[in-house]
């Protein structure tokens, strides 16, 4: 057995973090926060007391992203993971929102101030 081809290689494209989610269940009126500890374009593990069933039909709202559809892939304890039915941008959800939020830039305007070109700019 060639050990190269033998590589686990379900890591790659796929980052560790922490955000909080709702995940809506279909069937269920209440959604449940999750946590989730790890994302991909194609889909995510989240951690709660969302109590699925693999198969289930689930909504996510991510942050910076919003609704993602999705089905329970597999479940281990209190830990699941959803495959999308679209590919997202992970790297979006990672964003903090607010050097992209013009809104933030309107309402905390830098001041203009006089500044000779010819020099560096602090800031």
């Amino acid at each position: 057995m060639d050990p190269i081809n033998n590589v686990d290689t379900r890591q790659v494209g796929r980052d560790s973090l922490f955000l909080l989610a709702q995940v809506r269940i279909a069937g269920r009126d209440e959604p449940v926060r999750v946590k989730v500890r790890n994302l991909s374009a194609g889909g995510m593990m989240a951690e709660g007391d969302a109590r699925v069933a693999r198969g289930a039909l689930v909504t996510v709202e991510l942050r910076n992203i919003g609704d993602v559809e999705g089905s329970v892939a597999w479940v281990q304890g209190n830990r699941f993971g959803i495959a999308f039915v679209d590919e997202i941008d992970p790297k979006l959800a990672r964003a903090s929102g607010v050097a992209g939020n013009s809104d933030f830039s309107a309402r905390n305007p830098i001041p203009a101030k006089a500044h000779d070109k010819g020099t560096p700019r602090k800031i």
